[in-house]
């Protein structure tokens, strides 16, 4: 059994929020692959900006503020620069990304990597090109995220009435997608709906004021098939998919591995992305769904998604059968393996 310690410096969770509550994409990373290493053995200290101590599913969770054990045998940073040297004595000592990498140029980011040296671990081939390659650490490596075995499980089934979702951050393309459902895919396919399951909880207790703007927008086109949901936690998230027939979402350049077009696709859930960002890592372009290149394919992609039965059935296939993803065991399996 080794001891591993990771720390975050974000916004306030732990295990117990993660079983109730919607998390964002890292956060539900974070606590995934926390309650996996304990699983397989190890003694797992998580440090970040949870209001109290707690012990959950062998992972033992406390502030921030009261500090961290002084040493481990694998140390897990993850997101901020500040809390790269946390822990003095580390055996090995990563920096795990989950965001785009430029921001480790500037200074105040640099000198922690400069002197502790730890490997950097980005999501994907997208997201390791974001790092400068001139960056200063002790290693790369690539170690996508895995999907929630409640996520993995779904088997095939008929097809749906024309509901789309879309559960990802607000400020990554639902105005944009707003306006093409209203423009052009609504009116092409008659008692189609778009279901949003979004809000300003899941990214942080700061509003942001264009979050709130698109949200209010999105709920007052109730006329055109849009319904707006607060955001649920994983199993009802996994219970929403299994009724949706396709997953719209325009990509991000500042989306590293999107998670909800993930858990989605392992639903067996199509998707119809841009060539933006992490997305074409997410889709199979024909097989599972579609990568298009404008606004016309996309729009184009998503009414024949909600029309053509038989389009969905091999989507919907292609997807159970090549997209479940990693489990989060196999994934600490590869954290595991940083240690040598």
């Amino acid at each position: 059994m080794a001891s591993v310690v990771m720390a975050d410096d974000g916004i306030a969770f732990d295990g117990v929020m993660a079983q109730t509550a919607p998390l964002g994409g890292a956060e539900t990373a974070f606590v995934a692959l926390a309650e996996a290493l304990a699983a397989r053995g190890h003694h797992v200290d998580a440090r970040n900006r949870c209001v109290a101590a707690v012990c959950h599913n062998g992972v033992h969770w406390a502030p921030l503020s009261e500090g961290v054990p002084p040493a481990c045998d694998l140390y897990i940073a993850s997101r901020g620069h500040r809390v790269i040297g946390l822990v003095r004595q580390a055996r090995r000592r990563l920096f795990w990304l989950h965001n785009p990498a430029g921001y480790l140029k500037k200074p105040r980011n640099l000198w922690p990597l400069a002197r502790y040296r730890p490997i950097l671990v980005t999501t994907g081939t997208y997201h390791a090109a974001t790092v400068p390659r001139w960056l200063p650490c002790g290693g790369r490596e690539i170690i996508p995220y895995g999907v929630l075995d409640g996520f993995r499980a779904a088997a095939p089934r008929e097809a749906p009435p024309p509901l789309a979702i879309f559960t990802s951050n607000p400020l990554r393309g639902l105005d944009w997608l707003l306006d093409l459902w209203v423009a052009r895919i609504a009116p092409a396919v008659p008692h189609a709906q778009l279901h949003i399951y979004a809000g300003a909880a899941v990214y942080g207790s700061v509003r942001e004021p264009r979050m709130d703007r698109v949200l209010e927008r999105a709920g007052q086109l109730a006329t055109h098939g849009v319904r707006r949901f607060t955001p649920v936690g994983r199993a009802q998230l996994a219970a929403a998919l299994l009724g949706a027939r396709v997953m719209l979402y325009r990509g991000d350049p500042g989306e590293t591995f999107c998670l909800s077009l993930a858990e989605a696709q392992a639903m067996g859930v199509p998707g119809v992305v841009q060539a933006l960002g992490s997305a074409p890592e997410r889709v199979i372009d024909d097989e599972t769904g579609r990568v298009t290149t404008d606004d016309d394919t996309f729009a184009m992609a998503a009414i024949a998604a909600l029309r053509d039965d038989e389009l969905w059935r091999r989507w919907h296939l292609g997807a159970l059968g090549r997209q479940s993803g990693s489990s989060w065991d196999s994934v600490a399996a590869r954290f595991e393996a940083l240690m040598g």
